[in-house]
């Protein structure tokens, strides 16, 4: 398209052209350079035009602004709550690093993270609080679009190989004397288009699909080892065998509930030697009667509550711990005679049958272990179900936001991520007095006011002093020295109260008056005759 021959006109660097887009805008007439010329046999010589260096504009050159075209970067980030999930995921990092490619840990970091400090975040606003947070400082130039995150979450879901890579790198690390925690929990996930969508036992009364999510918990760590998807109709039972041979758990005693039975993991017992067990069996067990275990040995010692327990070894060379907590059979007893009452129905033989066994706990192990051990191992177990409440609540987790099977997976991966760091966040504030404070959720909510310049080192620790920090207040920067995000300053010894003792000045040349009165001098007379 010819150009006008007023904007032809206007001065423009010399050895520049100036060219029509055709689109209306402020940015029509482009200036280019000539960079070359290109000769051609028997033709006259070929211009040949370079990069734009401006454009007319308002019948003015105006240069093009090579600054101003880039993405404009922010000087300052909300920085607290990520610098803590950052202070306890380096050894993930390096266990992710060691399985996917840099790029994608980056990405799976990012999502993990962002996950934690802004629970029920959707994908689609994954990329802003990626910006707004130091995030993007620890993990820079991660691919977290919402099409970006959608393809890596379905990558997850279809490599099996590497999820279980990175699974067997942390159950290597559970040690042989170690606790491990098996629970399962129900997620709503209404899909009709995975085939892990399904009808649960407690879901078909909501009329809703759930599926399943299994974890393992180290007890001694306190912290998930492993997590595997299940259909939600597959009950806890059918899995329990396919989650102990698919995440290679060899090693460890198992404390579980009663959906989990040994006799479901017989032949992976069999074939691990260092995998034990410690499970409840029920009341209603003859195995209790036959071995008489309601002849309690003793009282608990070193633990709070009133417990009596009875230890025998049964046939088979395995073990039974019986606990009768006197609290729990207070409360039993309390639940049962208040039912009865509202129901006006007493069946003093049922009652008869129960009372012994109210506040009752009979546990199987193939382990000889002493009773408190025993009884305090499988009551830890509760700090599992309490990663199952962080999940659902705080972290937002209990419903399923993405549709396919594979995707289904590959989020639950994501979610196993941003669950072991959850937990290490709370091991640290507990460990710290942080939580005696405030609560969890308060917490995560005023670490993200702290904000800190982009530009502050990262390979020295932040110091509450340093000019990097961004309107933190008096308050939050205690939370973050409490933490060790932070090196406090050192204050200065506070003053003594009162005033100081006034120091008499004495002249040296005055003699010093002996302390009372003068003593009274009688002069005598000699008279001379």
């Amino acid at each position: 398209m010819k150009v006008p021959e007023e904007i032809r006109k206007v001065k423009r660097p010399v050895n520049t052209i100036v060219e029509d887009s055709g689109r209306d805008g402020p940015k029509r007439y482009s200036v280019r350079e000539r960079s070359a010329v290109k000769y051609v046999p028997g033709k006259n010589p070929q211009p040949h035009n370079g990069k734009v260096v401006g454009h007319i504009i308002n019948f003015k050159f105006v240069p093009v602004d090579n600054k101003a075209s880039t993405e404009a970067k922010p000087k300052m980030l909300s920085y607290g709550s990520v610098a803590l999930a950052k202070s306890v995921c380096d050894d993930i990092t390096d266990d992710l690093l060691a399985v996917y490619d840099a790029g994608k840990v980056y990405s799976i970091m990012s999502l993990a993270i962002i996950r934690v400090i802004r629970p029920s975040t959707p994908l689609s606003r994954v990329s802003a609080h990626y910006r707004r947070t130091f995030t993007s400082v620890f993990f820079p130039g991660a691919a977290v679009s919402q099409n970006s995150l959608g393809n890596l979450i379905d990558y997850l879901g279809v490599d099996e190989d590497r999820r279980k890579a990175f699974f067997l790198k942390r159950i290597s690390s559970v040690m042989a004397e170690h606790h491990i925690a098996i629970d399962g929990t129900l997620k709503q996930d209404n899909s009709t288009v995975n085939d892990l969508s399904a009808f649960s036992y407690k879901a078909r009364v909501k009329n809703t699909k759930d599926i399943s999510v299994i974890y393992a918990y180290d007890i001694e760590k306190m912290e998930p080892v492993c997590a595997q998807v299940f259909p939600g109709n597959c009950i806890d039972a059918s899995a329990y065998s396919t989650f102990i041979r698919n995440n290679n758990i060899d090693k460890g005693i198992i404390v579980a509930d009663k959906g989990f039975p040994p006799s479901k993991i017989k032949n992976e017992l069999n074939s691990r030697p260092n995998l034990h067990f410690l499970t409840p069996i029920k009341r209603n067990d003859v195995r209790i009667k036959d071995n008489d275990m309601l002849s309690f040995q003793g009282v608990l010692s070193g633990i709070a509550a009133n417990v009596l327990y009875c230890k025998k070894q049964i046939k088979g060379g395995r073990y039974l711990y019986a606990f009768l907590d006197q609290s729990k059979s207070s409360l039993e007893a309390k639940t049962f005679l208040t039912k009865a009452k509202q129901d006006s129905e007493f069946d003093y033989e049922k009652y008869c049958d129960k009372k012994d066994k109210f506040g009752l706990i009979v546990l199987e192990s193939d382990q000889d272990l002493p009773p408190v051990v025993a009884y305090t191992c499988y009551e830890e177990r509760w700090k599992l179900e309490m990663v199952f409440k962080y999940y659902k609540m705080d972290e937002d987790l209990d419903r399923t936001r993405v549709q396919g099977d594979f995707a289904v997976i590959g989020s639950e991966f994501i979610n196993f991520i941003s669950t072991l760091i959850t937990c290490r966040i709370i091991n640290k504030a507990h460990k710290s007095g942080v939580l005696k404070e405030m609560s969890y959720g308060e917490m995560m909510d005023d670490l993200s006011s702290a904000w800190r310049m982009t530009d502050a080192p990262l390979n020295v620790p932040a110091s509450s002093d340093d000019e990097y920090w961004v309107h933190t207040l008096n308050t939050v920067m205690e939370t973050l020295e409490k933490l060790g995000l932070s090196v406090p300053v050192a204050k200065p010894e506070p003053k003594k109260r009162g005033r100081k003792p006034k120091v008499k000045e004495q002249s040296e040349t005055t003699p010093r008056r002996p302390r009372g009165r003068p003593r009274k001098v009688t002069v005598s007379q000699n008279t001379e005759n």
